[in-house]
């Protein structure tokens, strides 16, 4: 048995997944924990597969979970075989047969004799104001909507025939339409799957994770939204309804920051 991997097989130990993927999404523990909320004590335990500063199954299943999405990789295959070396998810207790009756059994219901009272009123009431306007059955009344309209005089031709205005065309891009007081960030993955994060300017984290290829993700801010591209390369960036060209090589890590107005300041 090889230092890093399960007991039970061959496969790399769940700690060591986590820090090669992280590594290999040139990440820090730092920025991590910053992402994930997850304390760098406990990031740095699990990565040593020593879960014992997570409180319990539960809570460890939930950090391992975490980190996975935060660095990119799928977190259902690491949580079972978490479940297969630490004796497995505890069975469901099945309820009561006398707890699902009582659960399921339908309270009687009671006629709601004031709703039925009430609608009774709002015919009652109804019919009344109907006689009443309708002017009865004579035949004989006439409304003076009807003789202020028989005194109108017909539109003109010329105004009937009036071409509309014409509607304006629709924008190239919906990001051409951002809001000046405001800075709007639009990041799509266009040639491959790209690791980003995505912060307001009060540091709270608006996105992180990967975007998979064609995929895009669009951040708004009143003030600042500053990015960490895991892959520059691999992003087209769009700051403001302007396109930013030369983001960054591939396979490089950018950390950018944008404000109001032209991105090019930014």
């Amino acid at each position: 048995m090889s230092i890093g991997n399960s007991p039970a097989d061959d496969r790399p130990s769940i700690g060591r997944v986590l820090q090669q993927t992280r590594i290999g999404a040139r990440l820090t523990v730092d920025e991590v924990s910053t992402a994930t909320r997850v304390r760098i004590a406990i990031v740095h335990g699990i990565e040593q597969d020593d879960f014992s500063r997570c409180g319990g199954d539960v809570y460890a299943r939930g950090h391992i979970r975490s980190l996975a999405r935060a660095v990119g990789v799928d977190p259902a295959p690491l949580i079972a075989q978490y479940d297969e070396e630490h004796g497995g998810r505890p069975e469901p207790t099945a309820a009561a047969p006398l707890f699902e009756a009582e659960r399921i059994r339908s309270e009687p219901r009671c006629p709601n004799w004031t709703a039925a009272m009430v609608a009774a009123i709002v015919a009652v009431v109804g019919f009344v104001g109907f006689t009443l306007f309708s002017g009865g059955d004579d035949g004989t009344g006439s409304t003076a909507a009807d003789a202020t309209d028989a005194t109108k005089p017909a539109p003109s031709a010329e105004k009937s025939t009036k071409p509309a205005d014409p509607k304006p065309d629709p924008s190239e891009s919906a990001v051409a339409g951002v809001p000046a007081n405001k800075v709007t960030v639009k990041l799509t993955a266009a040639d491959r799957q790209a690791w980003i994060s995505a912060k307001d300017y009060n540091g709270r984290l608006l996105h992180v994770g990967v975007v998979q290829q064609g995929a895009s993700k669009t951040f708004t801010d009143s003030k600042r939204i500053d990015l960490v591209l895991g892959d520059a390369g691999a992003v087209k960036l769009f700051v403001n309804g302007k396109e930013v060209k030369d983001v960054g090589e591939d396979g490089q890590v950018q950390r950018l920051s944008y404000t109001k107005g032209d991105p090019e300041a930014g």
